[in-house]
């Protein structure tokens, strides 16, 4: 459960990277309808202290310690960020303060493949919806959505 308030950025209004986790991922259906010609980079990286789940189609993170996603950390071009925040928060059904979320966009620590961390945004289960996965879903116990199948 998202029970504490997310990391913020140093400098208020700074563009974090995005990690993403799973329909976001190259070779995945919305790489290229979202992310193409948009990022200047997109590397490797893991999120400690989350799960993934199996949604109807796509997954679902849910913070659990001691697991660990793999997914891809994602730059944004700077002339490109506003847009693919506002892209991937309608992707995400995200909306601010809304309790019909499926998500919640949170500032998280991601470790990329050389060691180093940094903070990115992660669309994370919404509580209700973490609290059902937890009791009822599927989890993907790789923590990689690509070796699913």
């Amino acid at each position: 459960m998202i029970t504490e308030k997310p990391e913020e950025p140093e400098e208020p209004g700074t563009p974090l990277p995005f990690f993403v986790y799973g329909t976001l991922r190259p070779g995945e259906p919305n790489h290229d309808l979202f992310l193409r010609d948009r990022t200047a980079s997109e590397e490797p990286a893991r999120l400690r202290g989350a799960a993934l789940y199996d949604g109807p189609g796509y997954p679902y993170a849910v913070e659990h310690p001691g697991a660990e996603i793999h997914g891809e950390l994602v730059t944004a071009r700077p002339e490109s960020y506003p847009g693919l925040l506002a892209a991937l928060d309608r992707l995400e059904e995200y909306t601010p303060g809304d309790p019909r979320n499926l998500y919640e966009r949170a500032a998280r620590p991601v470790t990329r493949a050389d060691g180093t961390t940094t903070l990115a945004w992660v669309y994370l289960a919404a509580p209700p919806v973490a609290a059902r996965l937890r009791t009822t879903g599927t989890p993907i116990e790789s923590g990689d959505w690509l070796a699913r199948r």
